[in-house]
């Protein structure tokens, strides 16, 4: 196993939807291994497969609830439906989410509070996963990337300008930009 380069904005992966995964393969169960590595080295609570340069349908996530409970998990070729967004602004302090891929900064953005994820694990089992949340805003995220979607393409005009900003002081935007948990002195 081994810790990745998390792409940053503007690397073309990022920005395309990503291919289905067909057979799963040893390098398949190797990338999915190195994606939980690289997920826990970031420290992050989700990682897609667009992240680390492959332009692959599948995501890692993994999160502990208030209670202490871990949830954990790989999905392939996810499919993603959900409960529509509750309209309003999102509350800075209890919508805020922030992403590996462009690192250091959090914005508020609403998510739909319930989805229902299906896909496929490494057996080739269904997986079917009903979450609301944390755990839905973690799913609709690491969903987006199989998109080309960033969380920072939803964000409103203000928000958005920001991290357009943020992307151009730290020469973010463009292909090749990447850090390595771990190695580089990012903090996520």
């Amino acid at each position: 196993m081994a810790v990745l380069p998390i792409r940053i904005m503007g690397d073309p992966v990022l920005h395309a939807p990503a291919s289905p995964v067909g057979e799963v393969t040893d390098e398949i169960r190797a990338l999915v291994a190195d994606m939980f590595e690289t997920m826990d080295a970031a420290p992050g609570v989700g990682l897609a497969g667009p992240q680390v340069g492959a332009a692959l349908r599948i995501y890692t996530y993994s999160y502990t609830d208030d209670e202490g409970l871990p949830w954990r998990g790989v999905i392939l070729n996810p499919e993603l439906w959900m409960r529509p967004l509750e309209p309003g602004d999102p509350d800075p302090d209890e919508e805020s989410e922030g992403c590996l891929s462009f690192p250091g900064e959090r914005f508020p953005l609403r998510r739909s509070e319930e989805v229902l994820v299906t896909g496929t694990d490494l057996d080739g089992n269904a997986v079917r996963i009903h979450v609301d949340g944390w755990r839905a805003r973690i799913m609709q995220h690491e969903f987006d990337h199989l998109e080309g979607i960033l969380y920072v393409d939803r964000l409103g005009d203000g928000d958005w300008k920001t991290a357009q900003k943020i992307a151009r002081k730290r020469g973010w935007g463009r292909p090749g930009n990447a850090w390595t948990p771990g190695i580089d002195d990012i903090e996520a």
